[in-house]
């Protein structure tokens, strides 16, 4: 059986649940607590769309508005999953930096990436509405999800949402076309 390669970067500012995500989305478990990730990488392999994919997911270190970013997730990415707290307004801003960054580094106006607001377990503790995160996304031209890696609410459909819009700008779409070469 082969496999469709994709390499996604999880990117976001520390303690959002880029981890908890990751581990959620390949393990199927939920880890509370753990060492501030420096870089992890995990493998899985699914099926989107009757297609197997092997999804590798590099979980980056958190990254603030003055980390340089690394050119290292520039290369070879397919795309990627920008990840901020709806309980830290602060993440929010941030996650706009790191996107900035992505879009400078890259030298494109374009990177196939999923917008997520992550945490909603913490509902009472909101402080970004998700109405913002909807519009940010909307303004950059990617998809977005609200997820809760602790609940695992809409944390596969992250990575669903993510290998559909990376076919879809490879040209790799499912749906057939009806226009005709004669």
């Amino acid at each position: 059986m082969t496999y469709k390669q994709r390499n996604v970067a999880m990117m976001g500012y520390r303690s959002v649940g880029k981890s908890s995500l990751s581990i959620q989305f390949v393990e199927g478990q939920f880890v509370d607590s753990y060492d501030p990730t420096i870089e992890n990488t995990f493998t899985k392999k699914t099926r989107i769309h009757q297609t197997d994919y092997e999804i590798r997911l590099v979980d980056t270190a958190g990254q603030d508005e003055y980390s340089i970013f690394p050119a290292q997730y520039s290369m070879d990415f397919h795309g990627y999953v920008l990840v901020y707290s709806i309980t830290s307004q602060r993440s929010f801003e941030v996650i706009k930096i790191i996107y900035e960054k992505l879009l400078d580094m890259m030298g494109k106006a374009y990177v196939p990436v999923v917008l997520v607001g992550n945490k909603t377990d913490l509902h009472q503790e909101r402080a970004v509405p998700t109405e913002e995160g909807r519009k940010l996304a909307d303004s950059w031209k990617a998809q977005f999800l609200e997820t809760s890696a602790k609940q695992n609410e809409s944390v596969t459909d992250v990575f669903s949402l993510l290998i559909a819009q990376i076919e879809r700008d490879n040209g790799n779409t499912s749906e057939k076309s009806s226009c005709t070469i004669s």
